[in-house]
């Protein structure tokens, strides 16, 4: 965490209380359904989402869920906000299923990415999650949503309400906004189905085994799944196909991200071995210009680097800039177990009440 970031985190704390409080509020309302009020649709809703703030990998787990319930022979389609997207209006249609109908300028990152990932699958953005899952079900006769980001979206009820957490943060440092990053008080994990620690690998093993312990003791009637992040492919800017991942490790790479905790991503490349001349972190969600991309090229022939390398997330941003200097992009999986797979198709099999 950067200093920065430290100190605006101290200042917060006088104000933490405050925020937990009125979020613990908000919850109440929507749950007596007081001035605030939960739309239940006529199909399950899947949730992907978080208790904190930064990245905990899920659009990996959108991925993963949208996959699975497709292997079942089910219609999903994705719903999310489209966070960072120019796009204005209730409900706007990143993919049909077939097609990608939007920029990841006007959608956001992530929708295109999932777009792109997921063919098949409809793919909507909006503000209010409701009436983009009613388009959903309507135009597209999707029969199960999954929703991005979705844990503090009250107002469309889920069926199962998945919380992630990242195997390099945990709960960070325990405190509310604007004091930590926590978005909402500990206590709202009451809502959750399920909780999954993202990122685990050998050398977090014991602190994530600590962890698990953790939720289970608070909270015993909830299941905790591990899930590992796993490298499989490459995209390439001058080839409209992915290669072997044990191709380009052969290859000097210079390195950059501009996502939620960018060091994540330079940690993984060394992980997995690849060979690195440097790296660069941007901001989450950073809008790249030329001037970037030719910095980065710069930066890469000075150090004698044949390409660059970024995220899935990051090159769907960089189209308009490809150019004869290579781009990479890693694709990276989740791995989840069996016993997901068996909670996840239990839990969509039950009836579901006001249905």
């Amino acid at each position: 965490m950067s200093r920065v970031r430290k100190a605006l985190f101290f200042v917060g704390r006088l104000f933490a209380p405050l925020y937990g409080l009125l979020m613990t509020l908000r919850a109440f309302l929507y749950r007596r359904n007081i001035f605030l009020h939960s739309q239940r649709l006529q199909v399950p809703v899947v949730s992907v989402g978080n208790l904190t703030l930064g990245g905990t990998g899920k659009t990996p787990m959108v991925l993963y869920v949208s996959r699975y319930l497709l292997g079942l022979g089910k219609r999903p389609a994705i719903v999310s906000r489209g966070y960072g997207g120019k796009a204005t209006g209730r409900v706007h249609v990143v993919s049909d299923g077939r097609k990608i109908l939007m920029s990841s300028a006007l959608a956001g990152d992530e929708p295109v990415m999932l777009a792109g990932s997921l063919p098949g699958v409809p793919v909507l953005v909006g503000p209010k999650r409701a009436p983009v899952a009613e388009r959903a079900v309507r135009d597209f006769q999707a029969d199960v949503i999954v929703m991005d980001d979705g844990f503090q979206h009250l107002a469309l009820k889920r069926d199962v309400d998945l919380v992630l957490f990242s195997a390099s943060t945990f709960l960070g440092s325990g405190w509310v906004f604007p004091g930590g990053e926590l978005r909402e008080p500990f206590s709202a994990l009451k809502r959750a189905s399920a909780f999954v620690v993202t990122g685990v690998e050998n050398r977090n093993r014991s602190e994530v085994d600590a962890f698990r312990r953790f939720l289970r003791g608070v909270f015993p009637e909830k299941q905790v799944f591990l899930g590992e992040y796993l490298p499989v492919s490459l995209l390439h800017s001058q080839q409209n196909k992915t290669f072997a991942v044990e191709r380009a490790k052969k290859m000097p790479l210079f390195a950059f991200a501009g996502i939620a905790n960018p060091e994540s991503f330079h940690h993984t490349l060394k992980k997995e071995r690849f060979l690195l001349t440097g790296f660069q972190g941007f901001a989450d969600h950073h809008r790249y210009s030329a001037d970037d991309v030719n910095a980065l090229i710069a930066a890469a022939r000075a150090r004698r680097a044949r390409a660059l390398i970024t995220t899935e997330k990051d090159f769907v941003k960089l189209k308009p800039f490809f150019g004869e200097f290579p781009i990479l992009a890693l694709k990276i999986e989740l791995l989840m177990g069996e016993d997901f797979d068996l909670f996840l198709s239990e839990a969509l099999s039950r009836p579901f009440e006001g249905r």
